[in-house]
């Protein structure tokens, strides 16, 4: 079934009528007003507002442009590798560390090259110390956040993309303030980089919870997993996210040494970036943030589906897999009475299913539940019952766990509230 067919379909359709009798709730904000453009409908921001750069940094730069850089500043060339083994490596900026650089030229050669990006403003841990929020501020005084989490086997991190996202989805705490502007390439790795110091320094989870690895060399700790799943809509920052990826699986000491593999590109649904990352010839794994299988609520739902139907986004999304043989993750956060009826995981399921079968995982996620709110969590067998849907109509499906929802570090919670705003300002 193509796009097109899709959105031909009538409104009121035989699988519409399936198990209707819940009630069903309409999105709506709360607590905020949503920005409209000139003929009312939700304002998209894909380009990102006009602001003062943040500083060049060692990973904005190739390997040959860091070799020119280092020249520039009166340095032979083979200095690059070196600033670049202590950065990727051993995930420090500190001068005093560098030993193996010249004394007399050492503070001005890391000052060019490694210049600070992000200054931690806040940190709150939960589980035990296996979850920990950063909050960090920018050159330029904005905010971002991204959450550290240890699982069994992994280490994964949650990194943001832009400070703040113009997609302006009704039920995400990071769209609420539209999109303040696009994150360099370097400020998206510094994530990284920090969180492996921290691991590094036993920072995450307490000495019973980690395993007897070393803190040093091939072995020790470090990252494991990239999910861009922080502030921002990835693929409205293309170049610097690919760039970024590019970094984090290039061989150490030229970038982190991470596998593709590890890192989940998301989108709520911008086609032609979907389209763009199937040539990149990078096998990362790519995740749709779905949330509806219906052009009628998803409109209401995900405002950019106003430019690319369920349909079109999820032919992309299938084009991904036939180019990388890589299987597509569908995210979908259940939400009470208003995407979780029955008749929805079936919709869902013929959708996907008419595509084909083994290129796609279905992965449910209970909302984070604001008491009050129409934004709230689907009943447990509610969401048992989708999820059973799914998996009996032959859709790989698994409830996702979420982290960190006690510090406001789970999916759609990330945002900078007025008390992260006056933090923020004490340390400029």
């Amino acid at each position: 079934m193509s796009a097109s067919d899709e959105n031909s379909r009538p409104r009121s359709t035989p699988v519409r009528a399936t198990g209707s009798a819940r009630t069903q709730v309409r999105p709506k904000t709360e607590g905020w007003t949503q920005q409209k453009d000139a003929e009312g409908r939700p304002l998209l921001q894909f380009a990102s507002p006009k602001r003062g750069k943040p500083p060049v940094h060692l990973a904005d730069l190739t390997p040959a442009e860091r070799v020119e850089k280092v020249k520039e500043l009166g340095l032979p060339g083979f200095r690059a590798k070196q600033l670049s083994t202590h950065y990727f490596t051993h995930y420090t900026s500190d001068p005093a560390q560098m030993t193996d650089l010249p004394a007399a030229q050492r503070d001005e050669l890391v000052a060019g090259m490694l210049p600070p990006l992000l200054t931690e403003v806040k940190r709150l841990e939960t589980d035990r110390g296996d979850t920990i929020k950063f909050l960090w501020r920018l050159h330029d005084g904005a905010l971002v956040e991204s959450v550290l989490m240890r699982y069994p086997g992994r280490i994964t991190l949650c990194v943001s993309s832009q400070a703040g996202c113009g997609m302006n989805c009704p039920f995400c705490a990071t769209g609420q303030a539209g999109l303040t502007r696009n994150m360099s390439t370097a400020e998206i790795i510094e994530q990284i980089v920090r969180a492996n110091r921290l691991i590094a320094e036993g920072g995450l989870g307490g000495v019973s919870s980690r395993s007897a690895r070393s803190t040093t060399g091939p072995d020790r700790e470090r990252v494991t997993n990239i999910v861009f799943m922080g502030m921002g809509e990835p693929l409205a920052n293309y170049k610097r996210v690919m760039d970024a990826v590019r970094i984090m699986v290039a061989r150490q000491p030229d970038g982190l040494g991470m596998s593709a593999r590890g890192i989940t590109v998301s989108t709520v649904g911008l086609v032609p970036a979907i389209r763009k990352l199937s040539d990149e010839d990078i096998p990362v794994t790519f995740a749709l943030s779905l949330h509806a299988p219906d052009d009628e609520l998803r409109d209401e739902l995900i405002p950019v589906n106003s430019r690319w139907k369920v349909g079109e986004a999820l032919d992309a999304a299938r084009e991904y897999f036939d180019k990388t043989g890589r299987r597509v993750s569908i995210e979908y956060a259940l939400i009470k009475d208003m995407n979780d009826h029955p008749w929805r995981a079936d919709l869902l399921a013929s959708k996907l299913n008419s595509r084909g079968k083994g290129w796609v995982h279905v992965n449910p996620i209970p909302l984070n539940p604001t008491p009050g709110s129409i934004w709230t969590a689907s009943e447990k067998a509610v969401q048992d019952e989708f999820v059973r849907r799914l998996n009996d109509a032959g859709i790989p499906t698994t409830l996702r766990d979420t982290r960190g929802k006690e510090i406001d570090g789970a999916c759609g919670q990330l945002v900078a509230t007025s008390e992260d705003e006056v933090a923020a300002a004490a340390m400029a």
